[in-house]
């Protein structure tokens, strides 16, 4: 056993040391150009040529559930669904069927304060397909059949989330979390509230919220900037300025709260958590890194080894990290079976525990990076992940940093740093606790 050890640390130094060989001493290639500007209009423009037969284009608002006014609770989501029913010039199936038709797909998402509409086609219709999401931003009328109809779809929606707990519980968790505040928000809204929206209502959230100088136009594909910027100016040169002029209210005064609500379900569910950094704080690598190191993505984090592998007591156990304008979450997913409940939970907190008094060893940090880092380069070769990548980093920070500057700031993260974020985040005073049971 002891032979056994001793190889294994020989290979894991071995490991890390062709880490740092290739990481500091082979040369980087030469950085991939990423062009920028503004329209008169102050719509912000980003994109990245690539050699690839296929791009990808979007539209990304600074607006979401957290702009919506009491009364409006779901209503960025609904546009998101009835913007495709109906333009000036296109029904609905003409505007499914002019991407579609030449092999492309449209598509759309809502978050608590992102409002994206993308699309991915072939670069000849580079053309086509921003004319087409420029009418579908610009001149959807929302025909009142189309919002009636829709209305039963997204109630639909929203009960099939009370048929899994598994997602349903993040939701209430934002609702224990935040309380009170817009960000607490279920994004879908209640049947009740989506009932009562008219067309009224979605012009005038519009007209409040999707501003110029909160929007970008974003792209990955084999065009020229040139090319990009003239296609941009012409569909979306002509949207009339309108800067944002009012301001988010702020999340402040968490207070840490605990409950337990019975539910049907042939598991227990619970999610662990409390706030964490924002977009903007210096802290926030370090906790993208802490998380990995957790239940991030990878079968090997602390977590899943800890309840699935050693106890077999989760099938599915995760954490999760969100940064948002002003504040941020942290927190820890899993469903056991009700006599596993008390003891997968004083597992993970042992786990917290362990993180926030030892120190990583220097092998235990190196690995922990380049994992990281790894998972950084291999999701950035899905465009269309990147294209949304680029325009929301762009939209928030108002530049991108390519890979290599992020490979830098996650070398530069010490074992100092990941504990001092540990005790912050993991303090179990400040902790919240959600359980279905």
């Amino acid at each position: 056993m002891i032979l056994l050890l001793e190889i294994s640390l020989f290979h894991e130094i071995i490991d890390c040391i062709y880490f740092a060989y290739f990481y500091f001493c082979t040369p980087i290639k030469q950085k991939v150009k990423i062009d920028t500007s503004i329209l008169s209009n102050g719509i912000r423009i980003i994109h990245q040529q690539v050699e690839s037969p296929a791009a990808h284009f979007g539209i990304i608002l600074n607006t979401g559930s957290r702009d919506e006014a009491i009364g409006e609770q779901g209503i960025a989501h609904f546009i998101e669904h009835v913007i495709f029913k109906g333009t000036k010039k296109r029904k609905a199936y003409h505007i499914l069927s002019r991407i579609e038709d030449v092999g492309g797909e449209i598509n759309a998402y809502t978050t608590k304060e992102e409002t994206a509409v993308y699309a991915t086609f072939l670069n000849e219709y580079y053309s086509r397909s921003m004319e087409l999401i420029s009418d579908i931003i610009r001149n959807s009328t929302f025909p009142a059949r189309e919002i009636e109809r829709e209305k039963e779809v997204i109630i639909e929606e929203i009960n099939s989330y009370k048929d899994s707990p598994s997602e349903l519980i993040f939701d209430d968790f934002d609702e224990l979390l935040f309380d009170g505040h817009p960000i607490a928000r279920n994004i879908l809204g209640t049947p009740e509230l989506v009932k009562s929206f008219k067309r009224e209502d979605i012009l005038r959230f519009i007209q409040n919220n999707y501003h110029t100088s909160e929007m970008v136009l974003s792209s990955v594909g084999n065009i020229p900037f040139e090319k990009f910027r003239n296609l941009a100016e012409r569909y979306f040169g002509e949207v009339p300025a309108a800067p944002r002029q009012h301001q988010r209210q702020l999340f402040e005064n968490y207070v840490p709260g605990f409950k337990q609500v019975k539910m049907d379900t042939y598991q227990s569910h619970c999610v662990i958590g409390n706030i964490a950094y924002n977009a903007q704080d210096e802290k926030r690598m370090g906790m993208v890194l802490l998380n990995s190191i957790l239940g991030g993505q990878s079968m090997n984090s602390r977590l899943n080894l800890t309840l699935r592998e050693r106890n077999g007591m989760a099938y599915n156990v995760e954490s999760n990290y969100t940064a948002f304008s002003d504040t941020g979450q942290f927190n820890v997913y899993f469903g056991t079976d009700r006599e596993n409940l008390e003891k997968a939970i004083r597992l993970v907190k042992k786990e917290f525990k362990l993180i926030k008094e030892k120190r990583l060893g220097q092998l235990q940090l190196a690995k922990a990076k380049k994992q990281l880092i790894g998972q950084i380069a291999i999701s950035s070769e899905n465009r269309d992940d990147l294209m949304l990548t680029l325009g929301k980093s762009l939209l928030l920070y108002n530049k991108v940093d390519d890979l290599p500057a992020i490979y830098r700031k996650i070398d530069e993260i010490t074992d100092i740093q990941l504990l001092e974020i540990a005790n912050e985040v993991l303090e179990e005073s400040a902790l919240s606790t959600l359980i279905y049971e």
